[in-house]
């Protein structure tokens, strides 16, 4: 079991009707923040599947770094879910990993060209860049979060997830704080989710102080979707601000 036999798998499922599908769904059509990249037609749920036989399968890394370049979104999609998933076994104490995370991270970090699309991002960012971070200085996220790149401000943003689930939310406002005039609706929408999750899972009254200070300067979409868990009628005060 190699990576070329996971790569030849994912071809295996190829459908050109999905690929049409999917190259609308991530705007790969001239103007589109996915312009550029190829889609073969293989949806996530299926490349999951195909994943099983591979996550104990313990792939060399540096082919796993040499098959993230490929042109082929899924191929891609596939090995950035995998190292996803080592990362995510890396962190835990029956599993637990260090030499292992560090060599995920640095390949990741190495690697930000090939992850250029929201589903890259959102599949992998926690595990491998929070994960990593989780007790270590945040300095690499700043870094990201002042990219010129979309997906590397992006990857700042959702890489916080992993810390909130572990209660740790200052920097998701921190973040959040950084890209208020942000000229990219895919940031709004990551820094609207991450401050929903940070109010959801940690604290409400964080969210609302947050809200409280930067509302009014918000992109309508952040807000929107930083709001959707709270009530009503604070909703539409936020709104009508």
């Amino acid at each position: 079991m190699s990576t070329q036999d996971l790569i030849a798998d994912i071809d295996a499922a190829a459908d050109p009707a999905v690929a049409e599908v999917l190259a609308r769904y991530f705007q790969l059509q001239p103007g589109g923040y996915g312009h550029g990249d190829q889609m073969i037609g293989v949806k996530l749920s299926t490349i999951r599947g195909i994943l099983k036989p591979y996550l104990r399968a313990d792939l060399p890394l540096p082919e796993l770094e040499q098959a993230l370049t490929s042109p082929v979104h899924e191929h891609r999609l596939a090995i950035l879910c995998l190292l996803a998933d080592r990362a995510s076994r890396s962190l835990k104490p029956r599993t637990a990993n260090p030499h292992e995370l560090t060599a995920i991270y640095e390949l990741y970090s190495r690697s930000t060209a090939y992850i250029n699309n929201w589903d890259l991002v959102d599949c992998s960012a926690p595990q491998v860049v929070g994960g990593y971070l989780i007790d270590k200085p945040r300095d690499p996220l700043y870094t990201l979060i002042r990219s010129k790149e979309l997906w590397e401000r992006r990857i700042a943003l959702v890489a916080t997830q992993y810390l909130i689930g572990q209660g740790q939310t200052a920097d998701t406002y921190k973040l959040a704080a950084e890209v208020l005039d942000d000229p990219e609706d895919l940031v709004h929408k990551a820094s609207g989710w991450m401050l929903r999750e940070a109010g959801k899972r940690v604290s409400e009254d964080e969210l609302r102080a947050f809200l409280d200070r930067y509302a009014t300067r918000m992109p309508r979409t952040m807000l929107r979707y930083a709001i959707e868990r709270l009530d009503p009628v604070s909703r539409k005060q936020y709104l009508a601000r």
